[in-house]
């Protein structure tokens, strides 16, 4: 990797969920002042950046994805002061700062929607969101048989006859990405941050805004649910080819301030190729690896995944990022930590075969990390996979706040099992995370999770991660740049990196011998009599 070249064509960012990270005024909920004061955990642990889910000023309809107004911060998190302060201390310690942004929708409660909603039918004000007429003699059906992600029609009608889009939740009205003050406005607003000395921001639903001009039913044949296109049926709202026309002129922006800012893309695509029109060189800068998070925990699988991403991003010049886990999916521990293994369903709620092993989970994400942090490119870490936490999967259902709990009519438990706080020190809740309990309970199996518990033990997840980016920053194959597949058995990954770097991972049910080598660089596991283990992984240095 050249050091000239983009920071963020290798960094490894770190995910912070807001809620969730660390409360600093003792009201159980995360915030600003309580990401200022990890910052030293954070440089210590190695990263390069944070991405913080929204800080923005908002009901919470959907955690802060419901944003009331993009260039506030919500009271529950703090000041625009605090937002400032952090990002300035950020950068002190060589830590870049990416917040969320989310262009698909607004909440219900943003002074446009309220404007809406009180100028009436055929108003300028309602051109800025989806608004139709209802189907049927008196208009009391949908405009179309578009769903709600959360569960539910996608259509919520008013006492004026009109019925409003909201691929979402109701509380989050989609907008017009057609009328020119919307473009103007998120323009706006990304000057607004990007004058604030944020280095970026993560797009939420990149992949949705514009909708087919006559919206369409659904094509016949095809799941109302999946948000994931299936061999590009020309989808009426999701992956256009026209919503690439608002990012070449967001990459406009971008290049208006110094320091290589950057965005990346929350893009659900049906191929490799589709991911890649979003980073093309006058467009997004990256875009998240769904089809790695997704594989199971099989080589073929696997190996397949890197190719097409690697294939198909480097053909429009743009590096692949790697993740594992975020805040809508189960903890990968807890996927694999299943015996069956199986690819996962775009969209689908993570539903696990069978009961966890959790010793045989942690064992395959040790692996995992090693190969994802060793692939060409840049990698991302959800808060606490570092620590190696589980799903939490028996919260009771009296705590569930995720709305997909109640738009499935308590079908489908949604997402709060992964973003319950995480775990600093102390043996008993809420383990370092404040003062107050904690928004979602901590389970007592926790105790032995904490930074503190892990930190200096060499057998710890935490201190894994800390090695594995120590080694990533300071070796020369490693980052960004391209890979070669080495010849291995059935169910042995292996492959290397210029110069000098061999990374194997050991997926079939054999120990395996290890190559010629100088040195082991790290291993995820004991390695035993030279052999590395079932679902184990090891770094050479050749």
């Amino acid at each position: 990797m050249s050091p000239t070249a983009p920071w963020w064509r290798s960094a490894v960012i770190y995910q912070v969920y807001i809620r969730s990270f660390a409360d600093d005024n003792g009201d159980g909920v995360g915030d600003i002042a309580g990401i200022r004061s990890r910052l030293p955990y954070l440089k210590s642990l190695g990263v390069d950046a944070i991405w913080i889910n929204p800080w923005y000023k908002s009901p919470m309809a959907d955690h802060g994805y419901d944003v009331a107004d993009f260039r506030e911060i919500d009271p529950m998190f703090g000041t625009l002061d605090d937002a400032e302060r952090l990002i300035e201390e950020a950068h002190e310690l060589g830590i870049r700062v990416i917040p969320d942004i989310v262009p698909n929708h607004t909440s219900d409660r943003h002074a446009w929607f309220r404007a809406a909603l009180e100028a009436g039918p055929g108003s300028p004000e309602r051109e800025r969101y989806v608004f139709r007429p209802g189907r049927g003699a008196d208009g009391d059906r949908p405009p179309n048989d578009w769903v709600s992600c959360f569960g539910g029609p996608a259509w919520t009608r008013l006492p004026d006859g009109e019925w409003y889009l909201h691929l979402f939740a109701p509380e989050q009205p989609d907008l017009n990405w057609e009328h020119p003050e919307v473009r103007a406005e998120f323009e706006s607003i990304l000057r607004f941050w990007f004058g604030r000395g944020v280095d970026g921001f993560r797009i939420d639903v990149a992949h949705g805004l514009v909708k087919h001009p006559e919206l369409p039913d659904l094509p016949p044949g095809r799941d109302p649910d999946d948000e994931r296109p299936r061999q590009h049926l020309d989808h009426p709202h999701w992956d256009r080819d026209e919503v690439h026309e608002i990012y070449r002129s967001w990459r406009k922006v971008a290049d208006e301030f110094p320091g290589d800012r950057a965005f990346v893309a929350e893009a659900w695509a049906d191929t490799p190729e589709r991911l890649a029109a979003y980073v093309r060189p006058d467009g997004l800068h990256t875009a998240f690896n769904f089809d790695f998070l997704m594989s199971s925990w099989d080589p073929k699988d696997l190996q397949s995944v890197i190719d097409g991403s690697l294939g198909m991003l480097g053909a429009v010049g743009a590096p692949a990022t790697w993740v594992l886990s975020n805040h809508d999916v189960m903890r990968h521990p807890s996927r694999y930590g299943r015996r069956t293994a199986r690819r996962w369903v775009a969209n689908e709620s993570y539903r696990p075969d069978g009961p966890l092993d959790f010793a045989l989970g942690t064992r395959r994400a040790r692996a995992a990390a090693l190969l994802m942090l060793a692939l060409p490119g840049g990698a991302y870490v959800y808060q606490g996979e570092e620590l190696g936490l589980p799903e939490v999967e028996d919260l009771p259902e009296s705590v569930l706040e995720d709305p997909t709990w109640e738009r499935s009519g308590h079908t489908d438990r949604g997402r709060d099992g992964c973003r319950v706080p995480i775990p600093w020190s102390g043996r008993t809740a809420p383990y370092g995370f404040g003062t107050g309990e904690p928004w979602l309970p901590q389970p007592d199996s926790w105790a032995d999770h904490t930074v503190e518990r892990q930190t200096g033990d060499p057998d710890s997840m935490l201190e894994l991660y800390r090695a594995a980016l120590r080694v990533r920053r300071g070796h020369p194959a490693l980052g960004d740049g391209t890979m070669t597949w080495l010849d291995s058995p059935d169910g042995v990954l292996a492959f290397a990196r210029d110069p000098g770097f061999v990374c194997l991972v050991n997926l079939s049910a054999e120990p395996y011998d290890l190559p010629a080598h100088s040195e082991v660089l790290l291993a995820s596991g004991p390695l035993e009599d030279g052999r590395l283990g079932t679902d184990q992984a090891v770094w050479l240095a050749v």
